[in-house]
């Protein structure tokens, strides 16, 4: 059922994809390392440029699908449940696919129709399921980006917590599993996103869960602690929470500026990223 949807969807994609999109100006940050410089420059997003999220109807995924259409990127998203629940106008926006990770020979169309990939996908459970999720779709997803030539991969992982890594040791296997395929098939084109608690306010059915309530506070109260995470076992615990908002601008500049430099952000890097943002 799920490869009939997506070949009766592929000439939609295909459409999509190549229809002339309105070239906005965006003022990007260029680097030469993940901790921020005050190098920038002026660029407009092209009409060939072709953003492909997976897990785009997620909380994260979400706002990076809108993030991208307000740079004037083609936008399309794969996700296990296709179009989410939201009502906003935006989603009007994306091509929103049904698909599978782990059925990867199902998925090439869309990996071949776009110039950069954003991943979102992760889940919790079993060790061996959160592995798959966590690892074996992400892995398939690169390698895939990788057949079809797509120029820019940006994976979002998840800091290290210290102790809590072993408690849900098949979620954290299989995020890093991720990261070494991605720094292995991407040298220069892989980016990896390393946040911590993600605030904002995440809905979830008819229900609007404010995370920044907590979030907010402490990331205020956090950001000037990073001494504090280097202390043994508890140091992790102080990693500051980031505005989703802030993950989804991020991601996005990672994904459309070539000069963004490949490798691994950690939260402070994704905090400079934003605060360094032209004005």
């Amino acid at each position: 059922m799920i490869i009939s949807r997506l070949r009766h969807s592929q000439s939609c994609l295909h459409r999509l994809f190549f229809t002339t999109t309105t070239s906005r100006n965006v003022r990007l940050l260029s680097t030469g390392s993940n901790e921020a410089t005050a190098g920038k420059f002026d660029t407009a997003a092209p009409p060939t440029e072709k953003l492909l999220v997976l897990g785009g109807n997620g909380f994260v995924g979400s706002h990076i699908c809108k993030e991208a259409l307000e740079h004037g990127l083609t936008v399309a998203s794969i996700s296990r449940s296709g179009r989410p629940s939201l009502n906003d106008s935006w989603t009007n926006n994306v091509l929103w696919l049904k698909g599978d990770l782990l059925s990867p020979d199902s998925l090439k169309h869309a990996f071949s129709e776009a110039t950069a990939v954003i991943s979102c996908v992760g889940g919790f459970g079993s060790n061996s399921h959160m592995y798959r999720i966590n690892g074996t779709a992400n892995i398939n997803a690169i390698k895939a980006a990788v057949e079809q030539g797509v120029k820019r991969f940006v994976y979002i992982s998840a800091a290290d917590f210290g102790l809590v890594n072993y408690i849900i040791r098949g979620y954290y296997d299989g995020k890093r599993a991720t990261e070494a395929e991605l720094t292995d098939k991407f040298p220069n084109g892989g980016v990896i996103l390393r946040p911590g608690f993600i605030h904002g306010t995440r809905q979830v059915g008819n229900i609007k869960l404010p995370l920044s309530v907590i979030g907010a506070p402490l990331e205020m109260v956090l950001q000037h602690t990073k001494l504090l995470t280097r202390i043994p076992l508890i140091g992790p615990l102080f990693i500051p929470p980031v505005k989703v908002t802030s993950v989804a601008k991020v991601a996005v500049r990672a994904a459309l500026d070539p000069q963004f430099t490949p490798g691994i952000v950690d939260v402070y890097g994704i905090r400079q990223h934003v605060h360094h943002k032209s004005a």
